[in-house]
């Protein structure tokens, strides 16, 4: 495994570990660069995994040595909620200090590859009783983009008809493992979006614009207020 060697490789990443361990379950944590061996396949196995798209996109991935601790804080008995979901508000806290974009979906499971990646900071998690996880940030530079292709029009005729899900997602909450548990029919879940705030929308998963929400023959639409510049330069 390949480490950074200056302090320029590390400060871009170092705000992300730090909003990290402040919004992890449990115990009080800090993040210390790791500087020790390299982690194995083995160490790396049960990883939290997801990438993040936006003016700066990043692969982030998470371990807690802790796995049953993991598992019974996510209740994984009532079928309910994964270790990710536990994992996901704290990735989400790092991932905003990249700025504007998307956290994609969780993916559990081997993380050797971005650990072991040349360009990726690895952190170590530690707690009172020593090392209790790691923490790897792999950020990306934007792409340059492409100069102009005068055969693109003729490109993309061969894809034209294939179909993507285009989605709309008006706002978000956090609650409790208990608070997720206790939802019955009926019950109402606030978001944390203000009425008249623009809605989210998502293409294939990936946030590419904003929109507000109006009504079209008796179904709901959305009107796109803004295009954004990020889903052109990644």
């Amino acid at each position: 495994m390949n480490f950074p060697t200056t302090v320029n490789d590390i400060a871009p990443a170092a705000p992300l570990v730090d909003a990290l361990v402040r919004a992890l379950p449990g115990p009080a944590l800090m993040g210390t660069r790791h500087a020790g061996a390299p982690l194995t396949p083995a160490q790396v196995a049960s990883a939290v995994t997801a990438t993040f798209v936006g003016s700066r996109s990043a692969e982030l991935s998470l371990v807690l040595i802790d796995q049953e601790g993991l598992a019974e804080a996510a209740g994984v008995s009532a079928g309910m909620v994964r270790p990710g979901d536990v994992l996901r508000p704290a990735l989400e806290e790092a991932a905003a200090v990249l700025g504007e974009g998307m956290l994609g979906a969780i993916r559990e499971g081997d993380a050797s590859a971005l650990f072991s990646a040349p360009d990726t900071v690895v952190f170590d998690l530690v707690g009172e009783a020593g090392v209790a996880g790691w923490f790897a940030v792999g950020i990306r530079s934007a792409a340059p983009r492409p100069a102009a292709d005068p055969h693109l029009s003729s490109k993309l005729g061969r894809i034209n008809n294939v179909e993507m899900t285009l989605a709309v997602e008006i706002g978000r909450t956090r609650m409790s493992v208990r608070e997720l548990l206790a939802i019955e029919p009926g019950a109402v879940v606030e978001l944390d979006r203000a009425v008249g705030t623009p809605a989210d929308v998502l293409l294939n998963g990936r946030l590419i614009a904003h929109g507000e929400i109006v009504v079209v023959d008796q179904e709901f639409a959305v009107r796109i207020t803004r295009i954004l510049d990020t889903v052109e330069a990644d």
